[in-house]
């Protein structure tokens, strides 16, 4: 796994003009172009996928509004501000590469291949893994503000598993999400920050990942007599006996992993629908 963190002016204008604004100043700027310009403005509108699709390749048909952009004080700062971000990134993540990539793939027991990044102003706070059938690639736009740049290196992972594994088992959306979250907004971050970041994440998933975290802990590979320790670590507490130890999910890849959580739940609500009969 490699990320590469790339500043892109077309793809950080784009964000600027259609995205909420970061500024009183950039808003007003916004306003005047689009009453002076509105067909070249709203013929951008969706612009974006084509950019994300092949970023270094890109023209622009009509750049006028991208010219206009640049010109403006208010774009300098954002630009300037974006790479201090981009720089700091970098940085952080050549300090922490070599354990972020060892724990990745010891909890998804699966490489990842190379990223590129093309980061935007932080203060959009936006995400765009552009998941469609005619964009295959290793992209990803991206631009969080938060305190923790290793917080930060741990969302963007989790945007990247999830962009590798938008495809798989969509019928069960909610559970291969609920994995993902427990892998790395939890337990990846758990080790690399050193406190337990359990339940972080969608609150509509925190149920299901409770009914998967007995499974879960055994495709780390945590004996049972260790369980404990964990529950407690991550205030998450259920009863050992009723959850019988199975090796085999130790040796399980994470594919594998979430077709025998798929398998588990429709067990499951198989039962609940009985009982209830």
């Amino acid at each position: 796994m490699n990320i590469k963190f790339i500043l892109n002016e077309y793809i950080l204008i784009w964000n600027l003009l259609f995205r909420q604004s970061i500024s009183k100043e950039l808003n007003s700027r916004k306003q005047k172009i689009w009453l002076n310009y509105k067909k070249e403005y709203n013929d951008l509108y969706g612009e974006n996928k084509k950019i994300l699709k092949d970023p270094k390749n890109y023209i622009p048909d009509d750049d006028t509004i991208y010219n206009i952009i640049k010109e403006q004080d208010v774009y300098e700062s954002i630009y300037k501000y974006t790479d201090k971000y981009r720089l700091s990134l970098i940085a952080t993540w050549n300090e922490q590469k070599k354990e972020l990539v060892k724990e990745v793939k010891s909890i998804l027991k699966m490489n990842l291949e190379q990223y590129s990044v093309y980061l935007v102003d932080p203060r959009l706070n936006i995400t765009d893994n552009n998941q469609s059938e005619e964009v295959e690639n290793k992209v990803i736009c991206y631009g969080m503000k938060k305190s923790n740049k290793k917080e930060i290196l741990i969302d963007l992972i989790y945007k990247i598993v999830l962009k590798e594994m938008h495809h798989y088992n969509e019928e069960y959306q909610d559970i291969t999400e609920a994995v993902l979250e427990l892998c790395i907004l939890n337990e990846l971050a758990t080790r690399i920050i050193g406190r337990s970041y359990y339940l972080k994440g969608k609150g509509s998933l925190n149920f299901l990942k409770k009914q998967i975290y007995p499974y879960f802990l055994m495709y780390l590979g945590v004996k049972q007599e260790d369980m404990l320790n964990f529950m407690r670590r991550d205030g998450i507490l259920f009863d050992v006996k009723n959850y019988p130890y199975q090796e085999e999910l130790k040796e399980m890849e994470l594919y594998d992993f979430i077709d025998f959580c798929i398998k588990q739940q429709q067990y499951t609500i198989k039962i609940e629908e009985i009982e209830v009969i």
